[in-house]
């Protein structure tokens, strides 16, 4: 709320070098505000009672929505890469395939290891676990395991995510 629209009957007033003008009507701390050339903007509406600051609006508003892109920017999301084996897969493709899961990890993203069965190797899934077991073995420095490995529909899925210190 801003000018006009602010409606108490007492409010505490902030001037606009920051210093305290104390508790005083809504129209008096507009008297001053439009005597600087400036606005009076509620800054906390729930105090008792409202805080109120003499102050630029259009100022106000560009650093308020400069903080928020600030926030933004350092905010970072995490994606889920994922990482696809078979369980005939031989000891060198999986040592490739660790690394790449291990370059995805450093950077901060989670890794989805995929063990997909085809045909006749459905049969043969209790025996293939081991491969996933390995895998996270092999990441057991930099990774713990998020979610265990599962079945969902035609394959075992795992999920690993970087160590938290």
């Amino acid at each position: 709320m801003i000018n006009e629209q602010i409606r108490d009957k007492e409010v505490r007033v902030i001037g606009a070098d920051g210093q305290q003008l104390g508790i005083m009507s809504a129209r008096e701390a507009m008297k001053l505000a439009q005597e600087a050339e400036l606005d009076l903007v509620k800054i906390a509406p729930t105090a008792k009672p409202p805080v109120c600051k003499i102050i630029d609006y259009g100022k106000y508003r560009y650093e308020l929505a400069r903080k928020e892109k600030e926030a933004k920017k350092k905010q970072r999301i995490i994606e889920v890469k994922e990482v696809r084996l078979s369980p005939n897969i031989d000891t060198n493709d999986l040592n490739t395939k660790v690394n790449a899961a291990r370059k995805f990890i450093s950077k901060g993203d989670k890794v989805k290891v995929t063990l997909r069965f085809r045909g006749r190797e459905m049969s043969h899934m209790a025996n293939s676990k081991h491969i996933l077991d390995d895998f996270a073995e092999k990441l057991a420095d930099i990774a713990t395991v998020d979610k265990p490995a599962k079945v969902e529909g035609r394959s075992l899925v795992m999920f690993l995510t970087e160590k938290r210190n």
